[in-house]
């Protein structure tokens, strides 16, 4: 399935458009598998990345109680730290810890999904064009664009964390699971 959903991707004149209409397609099952082990197990066997991104990216945007047009970005990301909530709610017996846990493993997957569709390769921008256009850049080694909202400052990131920590201390109390402070670290 992960192989038949990379390469759907690929086929498209616009990888990023092709994306954007399976995440819509594929959204509303995800929300519905049971188990986190299960969600997990989706979303870390995503050979694309680019549709991984756009898939989070659905999924922070339906838990976000301020909702953002800001294209995906490291501004958005630090928006859906800010505007989250639990994404899932659950029907078992599983700790409100565990579902903040989850937040935090899902928005650090997104982060490093976006840093392997943009950031990360000198060449991995082109992730967003066509396979033939991609060709023509890369022996061109073009340099990828900034998004507009990758410029955030040290500053940003930590005004974001401690207003998410102070959030979670709300609804969670003091001390943390050692998970979720070791992921916020990860994150950060």
């Amino acid at each position: 399935l992960q192989r038949m959903l990379s390469i759907a991707v690929e086929v498209d004149k616009s990888p990023n458009c092709s994306s954007c209409k399976i995440a819509d397609v594929i959204f509303p099952f995800v929300l519905n598998i049971p188990l986190r082990s299960q969600r997990e197990a989706f979303l870390n066997t995503m050979e694309s990345h680019l549709l991984r991104c756009k898939l989070l990216e659905l999924w922070f945007q339906h838990s976000c109680d301020v909702p953002t047009t800001l294209p995906l970005s490291l501004a958005k990301i630090l928006h859906f730290l800010s505007h989250s909530s639990v994404l899932l709610q659950y029907q078992d017996e599983t700790a409100t810890w565990q579902r903040w846990d989850e937040m935090v493993q899902y928005l650090s997957l997104l982060l490093m999904s976006y840093q392997n569709v943009i950031l990360a390769f000198p060449l991995a921008e082109h992730l967003r064009i066509s396979l033939n256009d991609r060709m023509d850049l890369i022996i061109q080694k073009a340099k990828p664009k900034r998004q507009e909202g990758d410029d955030i400052g040290h500053l940003d990131i930590q005004l974001k964390i401690e207003d998410f920590i102070s959030r979670m201390q709300q609804v969670l109390g003091q001390p943390f699971p050692l998970q979720i402070m070791e992921k916020l670290c990860m994150l950060r």
